[in-house]
C-alpha cells in the first residue's frame, strides 16, 4: 500500500470535520458506546461515495495524459482548500449535547446523513484515488476498491478511537479551545505540505 495514500487518507479522515465532529460530541455526551455506533454510521455513509467513484472513474484508466495531470491539480487545490477551511473553523466542541433519547438506528442513520451529504468525500475519492494506480494495472476497479475498503476502516478505526477517547477525558482537554486550535494548525500544515508536493510532482504514482 502506497505511503502517501495512506497519509494522506489520515489527514482527511483525522481532521476536524464533520464527522470526526459528530462522533466527539456524541463521545462527550452519551460514552464510549454511542461514539462507536456514531461512527459506524459515519464509514457507512462513505459507501455511495466510492461506489460512484468506483464506477466512473474505472472509465479514465484508458484516457489521455491531460485526465490525468487535470486530476492532479484538482487534488492539490483540494488539499489546499482543506488547509484553508480546517484553518478556519471555529465549530465548538458541545458536551452539553443530550442525545440520550435517540435509539442506536437513529444514531448511526443520522452519522449515514452527515457522511452521505459531506461535500469532501467524492472530490477525495475523483481527485485522489487515480493517483495511487498504475496505468497498467490489469485490475483497477479492484484496486480501487481495495483503496476504498482501506480507506474506510481506517475512518471507522480513526473515528472510534475520537469517539472513546472523548467518552473517557469528556470536556477536561478535548473541550478547551486552545487543544482543538493547536489540532486544526497541524491538520492545515499537513494538507499544505501534501498540496504542495503534488503540484511539484512530475509524475501520478
Amino acid at each position: 500500500m502506497n505511503a502517501e495514500f495512506l497519509l494522506t487518507s489520515f489527514l482527511v479522515v483525522a481532521s476536524p470535520g464533520t464527522g470526526v465532529l459528530y462522533t466527539v460530541s456524541i463521545g462527550l455526551s452519551r460514552g464510549a458506546r454511542a461514539s462507536l455506533l456514531a461512527a459506524i454510521g459515519c464509514t457507512l455513509g462513505i459507501l455511495p461515495h466510492m461506489a460512484v467513484a468506483v464506477l466512473g472513474l474505472a472509465a479514465l484508466f484508458r484516457t489521455s495524459e491531460f485526465a490525468f495531470g487535470l486530476l492532479k491539480y484538482l487534488g492539490a487545490a483540494y488539499l489546499l482548500y482543506m488547509a484553508w477551511r480546517t484553518l478556519r473553523d471555529r465549530s465548538a466542541l458541545d458536551p452539553r449535547q443530550d442525545d440520550a433519547a435517540r435509539p442506536p438506528l437513529q444514531m448511526i442513520g443520522s452519522a449515514v446523513l452527515l457522511n452521505l451529504l459531506n461535500p469532501k468525500l467524492p472530490i477525495f475519492f475523483l481527485a485522489f484515488l487515480p493517483q495511487f494506480i498504475a496505468r497498467d494495472d490489469p485490475s483497477p476497479m479492484l484496486r480501487l476498491l481495495a483503496l476504498g475498503a482501506v480507506f474506510m476502516l481506517m475512518t471507522l478505526v480513526t473515528f472510534a478511537i475520537y469517539g472513546v477517547f472523548a467518552s473517557f477525558m469528556r470536556t477536561y482537554v478535548l473541550a478547551r479551545p486552545q487543544v482543538t486550535a493547536w489540532l486544526r494548525r497541524s491538520f492545515a500544515a499537513g494538507f499544505c505540505a501534501l498540496g504542495l508536493k503534488l503540484v511539484l510532482s512530475s509524475s501520478r504514482a
